[in-house]
């Protein structure tokens, strides 16, 4: 009688905590509009992107497999990926404070980090879903006009994952930062949409230094990789007989995996210790 009380008021472990997290957490994603909303965005993108490439027949995607994955996939993966980020990070912790979800969760005998790892794994398998979405619909598309998929796409693909967890690691920060979900969106899209490219521009262009602490910089590398050749490194263009001269910066792809990994990891450290110490 003893071993089954003791059985029964025994604490679960934390993997079997954390798998249990991460199981309610996604079941709250798949029935929310949240998901299917982003879901039918990015359907909406890939059928005017088939209409476009099939009504049109543009040169510059049906001019090699190349071209074609790198004006699909490369220039609105990373649009996929932000909006994910948004919408599966933005509320993921403030929510907690904002909808009072915390004073219930908190007095269980569950680690506030269990928690948090929980909704990121959660938010990153959303996100990723509704990636893989995106990427089966542009591999289709391009069987149908090539008869196979160039390896540098499954690179992108990959490299496209690095992102999606750096992007949600940093919306994780400013949702642990801010306690109001508003706020925590609103920096988070500023930020990845505008300003890191704003700053960018700036410190390349104008200082002529390169961008290294930028996140958008290192996300480079999944469009680059399906450039042929890659794109140099440093590139100086001269505009106007001498006049004007500019430096152009390119993340190489170990540089571009170091910058995406660093800001996970770090974003990611600084999102936990905030939630620890917030009080409901």
């Amino acid at each position: 009688m003893a071993e089954a009380r003791n059985a029964f008021n025994r604490v679960p472990s934390d993997l079997k905590q954390l798998s249990t997290v991460v199981k309610y957490t996604m079941l709250d994603y798949v029935r929310s509009r949240k998901f299917y909303l982003l879901l039918t965005i990015s359907v909406l993108i890939s059928a005017l992107l088939t209409f476009i490439v099939g009504y049109y027949r543009p040169v510059g995607f049906l001019s090699s497999p190349l071209s074609f994955y790198s004006g699909w996939w490369g220039s609105m993966a990373t649009l996929v990926i932000i909006l994910s980020g948004i919408f599966f990070g933005g509320d993921a912790i403030s929510g907690e404070f904002q909808n009072k979800t915390g004073y219930f969760s908190v007095p269980n005998p569950v680690k506030r980090s269990t928690v948090y790892i929980g909704k990121l794994l959660s938010a990153f398998i959303a996100s990723a879903t509704i990636l893989a979405v995106f990427a089966a619909i542009a591999v289709g598309n391009g069987l149908y006009y090539f008869s196979a998929v160039p390896v540098e796409f499954w690179m992108s693909f990959a490299f496209a994952l690095v992102y999606l967890a750096a992007v949600l690691g940093l919306t994780f920060l400013f949702s642990s930062l801010f306690k109001s979900s508003t706020m925590a969106i609103v920096v988070t899209a500023i930020l990845l949409l505008f300003a890191f490219g704003i700053i960018q521009s700036f410190v390349a262009s104008y200082a002529q230094i390169e961008p290294w602490f930028i996140l958008t910089y290192g996300a480079q590398i999944i469009g680059n990789i399906l450039s042929s050749p890659y794109p140099v490194h440093v590139q100086t263009i001269i505009l106007g007989q001498g006049a004007f001269t500019y430096t152009v910066f390119n993340a190489t792809v170990a540089e571009g995996l170091a910058i995406m990994s660093s800001y996970f990891v770090v974003t990611a450290i600084l999102g936990l210790l905030l939630f620890n110490r917030s009080e409901f």
